[in-house]
């Protein structure tokens, strides 16, 4: 077992979904982004470093039904399989790293709220990306948010790399042409406040 994957279920074993600083009852930015790349419910969508994320849910009452969650953490799989049911069969559930993950098929939306800032290294970012260019279909679009630049510099006692836009183009390449970028600021459940970027890009063909 990874150290990362060692981290994170400690994590999800020691602590409930609501007892960590990334805990978002209303997804809205995320459930925004993809209506306006996806409007067909249809859609293949993968969500990474999904955990116990709410976003799961939020799609399935929107209609969409071709869902898959990857995260290194199987505890907190689990609890999201707990929390929506019997129509969590409908959703698959895949266990992996997405550095070294080979993806099975292909995606119209990969979304990632806050897995990437935790590569601070450059060779674990440019795997990332590999994966991301194998699993994503051309026309495909791609939501990462992550830290702002003036977000913090840790998270779950792990250090970050913050991203903006333009960070985030360098990082994925010229294949993939900026859609929209947008700001939040997110408050903790324990009221403190943390400073989000969300992007999406579109992949070019």
């Amino acid at each position: 077992m990874s150290d990362r994957t060692t981290h994170w279920q400690t994590v999800y074993a020691t602590k409930g979904e609501t007892e960590v600083s990334w805990f978002q009852d209303n997804p809205a930015i995320s459930l925004e982004m993809i209506r306006a790349a996806a409007p067909d419910r249809s859609a293949a969508i993968i969500d990474i470093g999904g955990g116990a994320s709410r976003l799961a849910d939020a799609l399935l009452r929107d209609g969409y039904h071709n869902l898959a969650v990857l995260d290194l953490s199987a505890n907190a799989l689990d609890a999201a399989k707990q929390r929506i049911g019997s129509a969590a069969s409908a959703i698959d559930w895949i266990v992996a790293d997405a550095t070294t993950w080979r993806p099975a098929k292909t995606y119209d939306i990969w979304h990632d709220r806050a897995a990437f800032h935790f590569l601070t290294d450059p060779r674990d970012r440019a795997a990332y990306v590999e994966r991301l260019r194998s699993a994503l279909a051309p026309g495909g679009h791609v939501i990462i948010g992550t830290f702002a630049l003036d977000g913090p510099e840790k998270c779950s006692g792990l250090p970050v790399q913050r991203h903006d836009s333009a960070s985030l183009s360098g990082e994925l390449g010229p294949e993939f042409e900026l859609v929209e970028t947008r700001s939040e600021i997110h408050r903790t459940p324990w009221n403190s406040t943390q400073a989000f970027q969300f992007s999406r890009f579109r992949r070019r063909g």
